[in-house]
Protein backbone atom coordinates (compact mmCIF):
# COMPACT_ATOMS: atom_id res chain seq x y z
CA UNK A 1 0.00 0.00 0.00
CA UNK A 2 3.06 2.32 1.15
CA UNK A 3 6.35 1.95 -0.10
CA UNK A 4 9.39 4.25 0.42
CA UNK A 5 12.67 3.42 -1.38
CA UNK A 6 15.30 5.25 -0.36
CA UNK A 7 14.18 8.30 0.52
CA UNK A 8 15.83 11.03 1.51
CA UNK A 9 15.88 14.39 2.86
CA UNK A 10 18.61 17.05 3.34
CA UNK A 11 17.63 21.28 4.47
CA UNK A 12 19.96 23.85 3.29
CA UNK A 13 20.78 26.01 6.21
CA UNK A 14 23.36 29.04 7.18
CA UNK A 15 25.72 26.62 8.78
CA UNK A 16 25.63 23.88 5.77
CA UNK A 17 23.23 21.20 4.65
CA UNK A 18 21.75 19.89 7.66
CA UNK A 19 20.76 15.86 7.11
CA UNK A 20 17.21 15.27 8.08
CA UNK A 21 16.35 11.75 6.29
CA UNK A 22 18.80 9.41 5.14
CA UNK A 23 18.13 6.45 3.01
CA UNK A 24 15.19 5.21 4.29
CA UNK A 25 12.90 1.82 2.85
CA UNK A 26 9.45 1.47 4.48
CA UNK A 27 6.75 -1.01 3.11
CA UNK A 28 3.17 -1.07 4.93
CA UNK A 29 0.95 -2.96 3.36
CA UNK A 30 -2.65 -2.52 3.47
CA UNK A 31 -4.62 -2.11 6.91
CA UNK A 32 -3.10 -1.90 9.89
CA UNK A 33 -1.58 0.86 12.30
CA UNK A 34 2.30 1.49 12.50
CA UNK A 35 3.92 3.79 14.83
CA UNK A 36 7.11 5.81 14.25
CA UNK A 37 9.06 5.86 17.29
CA UNK A 38 12.24 8.20 17.64
CA UNK A 39 13.36 11.56 19.74
CA UNK A 40 13.05 14.97 18.43
CA UNK A 41 14.93 16.11 15.77
CA UNK A 42 14.98 12.21 14.34
CA UNK A 43 13.48 12.85 11.04
CA UNK A 44 9.90 11.31 12.24
CA UNK A 45 7.88 14.60 10.76
CA UNK A 46 10.14 15.32 7.93
CA UNK A 47 9.57 11.61 6.60
CA UNK A 48 5.80 12.13 7.38
CA UNK A 49 5.59 15.30 5.14
CA UNK A 50 7.09 13.65 2.61
CA UNK A 51 4.81 10.17 2.74
CA UNK A 52 2.04 12.43 2.25
CA UNK A 53 2.86 14.92 -0.68
CA UNK A 54 3.87 17.72 1.72
CA UNK A 55 7.67 18.45 1.74
CA UNK A 56 9.56 16.79 -1.42
CA UNK A 57 12.37 14.49 -1.44
CA UNK A 58 15.55 15.14 -1.77
CA UNK A 59 16.01 11.57 -3.20
CA UNK A 60 13.91 8.24 -3.64
CA UNK A 61 10.15 7.67 -4.31
CA UNK A 62 7.14 7.28 -2.28
CA UNK A 63 4.30 5.62 -4.18
CA UNK A 64 0.95 4.78 -2.66
CA UNK A 65 -0.99 2.35 -4.35
CA UNK A 66 1.46 2.14 -6.91
CA UNK A 67 1.81 5.87 -7.04
CA UNK A 68 4.65 7.64 -7.41
CA UNK A 69 3.33 10.35 -5.73
CA UNK A 70 6.43 12.70 -6.40
CA UNK A 71 6.44 12.48 -10.17
CA UNK A 72 3.01 13.89 -10.39
CA UNK A 73 2.84 17.46 -11.59
CA UNK A 74 1.48 20.05 -8.65
CA UNK A 75 -1.98 19.40 -9.52
CA UNK A 76 -2.62 15.90 -9.50
CA UNK A 77 -0.11 15.57 -6.24
CA UNK A 78 -2.89 18.14 -4.62
CA UNK A 79 -5.47 15.95 -6.29
CA UNK A 80 -4.06 12.75 -5.18
CA UNK A 81 -3.44 14.07 -1.40
CA UNK A 82 -7.21 15.59 -0.81
CA UNK A 83 -8.75 12.25 -2.38
CA UNK A 84 -6.57 9.68 -0.58
CA UNK A 85 -4.19 10.98 2.46
CA UNK A 86 -5.93 11.94 5.33
CA UNK A 87 -4.03 14.13 8.17
CA UNK A 88 -4.27 14.33 11.71
CA UNK A 89 -1.74 16.86 12.84
CA UNK A 90 0.29 18.06 16.42
CA UNK A 91 -2.54 20.37 17.11
CA UNK A 92 -6.22 20.53 15.17
CA UNK A 93 -5.55 23.13 12.94
CA UNK A 94 -9.32 24.28 13.04
CA UNK A 95 -10.36 27.27 11.22
CA UNK A 96 -12.07 29.52 14.27
CA UNK A 97 -14.57 31.34 11.29
CA UNK A 98 -16.28 28.11 10.45
CA UNK A 99 -18.36 26.22 12.37
CA UNK A 100 -17.29 22.77 13.38
CA UNK A 101 -19.51 20.69 10.44
CA UNK A 102 -18.06 23.27 7.98
CA UNK A 103 -14.65 22.49 8.95
CA UNK A 104 -14.94 18.75 8.62
CA UNK A 105 -16.83 19.10 5.43
CA UNK A 106 -14.64 21.44 3.94
CA UNK A 107 -11.67 18.81 2.40
CA UNK A 108 -14.87 16.93 0.36
CA UNK A 109 -16.22 20.40 -1.12
CA UNK A 110 -13.03 21.32 -2.04
CA UNK A 111 -12.64 18.41 -4.28
CA UNK A 112 -16.38 18.68 -5.87
CA UNK A 113 -16.70 15.10 -5.77
CA UNK A 114 -20.45 14.64 -4.80
CA UNK A 115 -23.04 17.41 -3.92
CA UNK A 116 -22.95 19.58 -0.70
CA UNK A 117 -25.85 17.75 0.72
CA UNK A 118 -24.10 14.52 0.67
CA UNK A 119 -20.96 15.79 2.24
CA UNK A 120 -22.50 17.62 4.99
CA UNK A 121 -24.70 14.64 5.70
CA UNK A 122 -20.89 12.50 5.51
CA UNK A 123 -19.50 15.35 7.68
CA UNK A 124 -22.51 14.63 10.16
CA UNK A 125 -22.26 11.40 10.42
CA UNK A 126 -18.20 11.03 11.29
CA UNK A 127 -18.76 13.96 14.00
CA UNK A 128 -21.81 11.40 15.41
CA UNK A 129 -19.61 8.46 14.99
CA UNK A 130 -16.57 10.06 16.93
CA UNK A 131 -19.21 11.42 19.83
CA UNK A 132 -19.05 15.48 18.96
CA UNK A 133 -22.65 15.20 17.05
CA UNK A 134 -23.51 18.17 19.89
CA UNK A 135 -21.38 20.58 18.36
CA UNK A 136 -22.02 20.72 14.90
CA UNK A 137 -23.29 23.78 15.00
CA UNK A 138 -20.43 25.21 17.22
CA UNK A 139 -17.46 26.62 16.46
CA UNK A 140 -14.17 25.42 17.37
CA UNK A 141 -13.29 28.00 20.24
CA UNK A 142 -16.53 27.04 21.56
CA UNK A 143 -15.41 23.00 22.50
CA UNK A 144 -12.55 21.07 24.35
CA UNK A 145 -9.40 20.36 22.96
CA UNK A 146 -9.94 17.13 23.26
CA UNK A 147 -13.78 17.79 21.01
CA UNK A 148 -11.64 19.54 18.26
CA UNK A 149 -8.97 16.82 18.09
CA UNK A 150 -12.00 14.40 17.21
CA UNK A 151 -13.14 16.84 14.93
CA UNK A 152 -9.91 16.80 12.93
CA UNK A 153 -10.15 13.17 13.03
CA UNK A 154 -13.79 13.54 11.10
CA UNK A 155 -11.76 16.22 8.29
CA UNK A 156 -9.26 13.69 7.56
CA UNK A 157 -11.56 10.78 7.25
CA UNK A 158 -13.94 13.39 5.28
CA UNK A 159 -12.87 12.00 1.69
CA UNK A 160 -12.42 7.98 2.85
CA UNK A 161 -8.60 8.20 2.56
CA UNK A 162 -6.55 4.87 2.13
CA UNK A 163 -3.88 6.23 4.24
CA UNK A 164 -4.11 8.50 7.34
CA UNK A 165 -0.73 10.11 8.36
CA UNK A 166 -0.99 11.51 12.34
CA UNK A 167 1.74 13.49 13.76
CA UNK A 168 2.32 13.48 17.66
CA UNK A 169 -1.56 13.16 17.56
CA UNK A 170 -2.47 13.71 21.73
CA UNK A 171 0.44 15.79 23.12
CA UNK A 172 -1.60 18.06 23.64
CA UNK A 173 -4.39 15.97 25.29
CA UNK A 174 -5.00 14.81 29.53
CA UNK A 175 -4.40 10.94 29.37
CA UNK A 176 -8.40 10.24 29.56
CA UNK A 177 -9.08 12.07 26.14
CA UNK A 178 -5.65 10.29 24.71
CA UNK A 179 -7.04 6.99 25.04
CA UNK A 180 -9.79 7.72 23.93
CA UNK A 181 -8.48 9.22 20.81
CA UNK A 182 -6.27 6.21 20.60
CA UNK A 183 -9.04 3.60 20.81
CA UNK A 184 -11.05 5.39 18.04
CA UNK A 185 -7.89 5.30 15.64
CA UNK A 186 -7.83 1.34 16.46
CA UNK A 187 -11.46 1.15 15.59
CA UNK A 188 -10.96 3.30 12.08
CA UNK A 189 -8.30 0.70 11.35
CA UNK A 190 -10.30 -2.30 12.07
CA UNK A 191 -13.54 -0.80 10.76
CA UNK A 192 -12.57 1.12 7.31
CA UNK A 193 -9.33 -1.74 6.41
CA UNK A 194 -7.42 1.90 6.50
CA UNK A 195 -3.62 1.95 6.97
CA UNK A 196 -2.69 4.28 9.74
CA UNK A 197 0.60 5.61 10.54
CA UNK A 198 1.58 7.75 13.70
CA UNK A 199 5.25 9.27 14.65
CA UNK A 200 5.36 9.93 18.14
CA UNK A 201 8.25 10.20 21.00
CA UNK A 202 5.72 8.29 23.61
CA UNK A 203 6.86 4.50 23.47
CA UNK A 204 3.74 3.82 25.36
CA UNK A 205 0.96 5.12 22.66
CA UNK A 206 3.43 2.86 19.81
CA UNK A 207 2.87 -0.14 22.17
CA UNK A 208 -0.91 0.12 20.74
CA UNK A 209 0.32 0.13 17.41
CA UNK A 210 0.59 -3.22 15.52
CA UNK A 211 4.29 -2.53 14.07
CA UNK A 212 6.47 -0.27 15.90
CA UNK A 213 9.43 1.29 13.59
CA UNK A 214 12.20 3.00 15.31
CA UNK A 215 14.09 6.25 13.63
CA UNK A 216 17.23 8.00 14.80
CA UNK A 217 19.77 10.09 12.85
CA UNK A 218 17.63 9.90 9.97
CA UNK A 219 17.80 6.34 9.85
CA UNK A 220 15.31 3.64 10.79
CA UNK A 221 16.78 1.45 13.77
CA UNK A 222 17.14 -2.42 12.90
Amino acid sequence: MLSCSKVSKTYVTERGPMEAVNGIDLDLPAGGFTAVVGPSGSGKSSLLAMIGGLSRPTGGAVRIEGTDIWALPDDRLAHFRNGRIGFVFQFPSLLPTLRVVDNVALPALLARRCDSSSVYQRASELLDRLGVSQHLDAYPGEISAGEQRRAAIARALINAPALLLADEPTSDLDAATEGEIMEQFRELTRADAMTLLMVTHNLRLAEQADRIVHIAGGRLQA
